[in-house]
């Protein structure tokens, strides 16, 4: 299932900074917009690979903030 996620990005003088909305914790940087995108998919995927070694939940919903 294809899930869409809502990011903030900021710009700074060397490029831009992503995060996510509904997982604080995927952050990442890009020289512009469509690099910081798809670091930001990567970041993701990264994430919920790591969730799912821990078994956690990787619904955001369902995730507690510590």
């Amino acid at each position: 299932m294809l899930q869409t996620y809502t990011a903030k990005y900021t710009r700074f003088q060397g490029g831009y900074m992503g995060q996510l909305v509904d997982w604080p914790e995927v952050v990442t940087e890009g020289a512009n917009l469509d690099e910081c995108r798809a670091m930001l998919r990567d970041a993701l995927h990264e994430m919920i690979l790591a969730y799912q070694d821990l078994s956690r939940s990787v619904r955001p919903s369902d995730r507690s903030e510590a």
